[in-house]
């Protein structure tokens, strides 16, 4: 696996440092077994759905943390009952940590486990200070004026 080097690029860059950290996240994530398998599917247009193949793995069992525009959904290995042998095991039931690089305002709306499938709500959520707003435009006096304008203003009307 050919993997790049941005540490030339970062030693010398300010205030960079949550692209750093997005680089090595998707670094990190890029996990070469796929375990556990996932969908990211797009439902609207500011709203996705994050489906994972947890089988064999309950609530109690799953930790879903969302901090500095990284999700991180991670699993315990399930407890297994003493006095059981297997001839095959093939639903794993190791560990696991995945980690996704959330754009900004991504926020987790809601999880959701059932039939083995985790699915994880995810909205954008643009704050209002943050959302385009419409300035009407109004006719009459100027937006900006001059201090010494503003106190001649009245007695150019007047003359």
């Amino acid at each position: 696996m050919n993997t790049l080097d941005f540490a030339p690029l970062l030693r010398t860059a300010i205030g960079f440092d949550r692209l750093a950290r997005t680089l090595e996240t998707a670094r990190a994530s890029q996990d070469p077994q796929g375990y556990p398998p996932y969908n990211i599917e797009k439902v609207g247009e500011d709203s996705y759905v994050l489906t994972m193949a947890v089988a064999g793995f309950g609530p109690d069992d799953l930790e879903i943390v969302a901090r500095d525009n990284v999700l991180t959904v991670a699993g315990r290995a399930p407890q297994t009952e003493e006095g059981r042998s297997y001839l095959h095991r093939g639903i794993a039931g190791r560990a696991f940590e995945r980690r996704f690089a959330l754009a900004d305002h991504i926020v987790v709306d809601g999880a959701n486990l059932e039939h083995g499938l985790l699915q994880l709500a995810l909205k954008r959520v643009v704050p209002e200070a943050l959302k385009p707003r419409r300035i009407p435009v109004q006719p009459g006096r100027p937006v900006i004026a001059n201090e010494g304008s503003q106190d001649q203003a009245p007695q150019a009307q007047a003359a």
